[in-house]
């Protein structure tokens, strides 16, 4: 007989549903004016390694960097698609979108973490919003 020893919070908190590079855009998203080293606590990730996912995002075009002043600021491309398969013809935008407006209501009255709006790029599609067959985008929509 095999015993876990693992405590239900030790198994929780073994794994993720999004990536370092999901968690980093997502912040993006959230606080485009934000330092890699406000980014990096609040994805639980070193300032190199969230560096180099802005590295990666960029070279992929998932969001772009311009200096203002002394400062970066992110614009994220919600046009981009998932890089796996199984999301094939998906847009990251509707995601980034929900999950930025999600974590800044569950956020909103916690004390200590102020946020600026978030901006992220628009793009209208045809069909009043709605992405259809015809565009290759079949079931995706924008709010």
């Amino acid at each position: 007989m095999i015993l876990d020893m693992a405590s239900d919070d030790e198994r929780d908190r073994s794994w993720t549903l999004l990536t370092g590079h999901g968690h980093v855009l997502v912040e993006i998203a959230r606080n485009p004016d934000a330092r890699i080293r406000d980014i990096s606590p609040v994805v639980g990730l070193t300032e190199r390694t969230v560096q180099a996912i802005v590295t990666d995002l960029e070279a992929e075009g998932y969001l772009s960097r311009t200096r203002v002043g002394r400062r970066t600021r992110y614009t994220v491309n919600p046009d981009n698609p998932f890089r796996h398969s199984a999301q094939d013809g998906l847009r990251v935008g509707p995601m980034l979108d929900l999950l930025t407006e999600m974590a800044d209501a569950d956020t909103s009255g916690q004390a200590g973490r102020s946020r600026q709006p978030r901006r992220v790029r628009r793009t209208v599609l045809p069909n009043n919003g709605q992405a259809g067959a015809q565009d290759g985008h079949p079931g995706e929509s924008w709010p």
